[in-house]
């Protein structure tokens, strides 16, 4: 009987007591703060530092480099208006080779009156088919009568209307600017006699007093601190085509 509850006193007392937990995290895996695998507060801190200056020096290449691309871009978009300017008006004057059915000439000095008002000696051209860059507002007209001149404050400019309108021996003609930033239109002469080349402001007269043509143009591009100026060969005159 004592042997009986001794044996059941202790059975009582083994369920009365609870388990040790377990530890979820194996000793291994708890770092030790004093392990050389560890960083430290000044290393992680050297860290950042270094990050930090590495970005700005980034920073400063970036903005650099964009500055650099953005002052090459004025440089190129200027030289391709220079060109295609240059382009469209060596275009424009040699397609004005042959003489008019009118019997004129080809190129020729004219007095034009421009839309202000007032009158100027302008070399004088005339497209037969028109232009793309004349904006008319009604139907386009052929036989188109155009003038190249230098407005002062607006550009290289060019006068132009058709001879099948009503208004044409009354009305000035209209003026298309075609880039304001040239800012200067000249002309050269070849002296023959003295085998030298002579630049002018304004077209020329002869001893005789009848307008001479000269050889070639030039336009002077002016944008901010940039120059460019280009030289046009003015096509020579040729003879009327017989009519078959």
């Amino acid at each position: 009987m004592n042997w009986g509850f001794g044996i059941a006193d202790t059975g009582t007392h083994t369920r009365g007591r609870k388990a040790p937990r377990a530890n979820r995290f194996p000793q291994s895996a708890i770092r030790n703060p004093k392990s050389p695998n560890a960083f430290t507060l000044l290393e992680l801190l050297l860290s950042l530092a270094l990050v930090g200056v590495l970005m700005v020096a980034m920073n400063q290449f970036i903005f650099s480099m964009g500055e650099l691309w953005g002052r090459g871009t004025d440089v190129r978009l200027f030289d391709r208006h220079v060109r295609a300017v240059t382009r469209f008006v060596e275009h424009t004057l040699e397609s004005t080779v042959l003489p008019t059915a009118q019997g004129v000439q080809a190129l020729s000095v004219q007095e034009i009156r421009t839309p202000d008002g007032g009158t100027d000696d302008l070399l004088t051209f005339e497209l037969p088919a028109g232009c793309r860059v004349l904006a008319w507002g009604d139907t386009p007209l052929p036989d188109v009568v155009c003038s190249l001149g230098l407005r002062p404050g607006q550009g290289l400019t060019l006068y132009w209307h058709s001879r099948f309108e009503t208004h044409f021996s009354d009305e000035p003609p209209r003026a298309t600017v075609l880039s304001p930033l040239v800012t200067a239109l000249s002309y050269d002469y070849y002296n023959a006699g003295f085998d030298s080349w002579q630049t002018y402001p304004a077209l020329q007269r002869d001893s005789s007093g009848h307008w001479q043509l000269p050889t070639r143009v030039r336009l002077r591009f002016t944008y901010d601190r940039m120059s460019r100026e280009t030289v046009i060969t003015l096509p020579s005159a040729s003879q009327a085509l017989p009519l078959f």
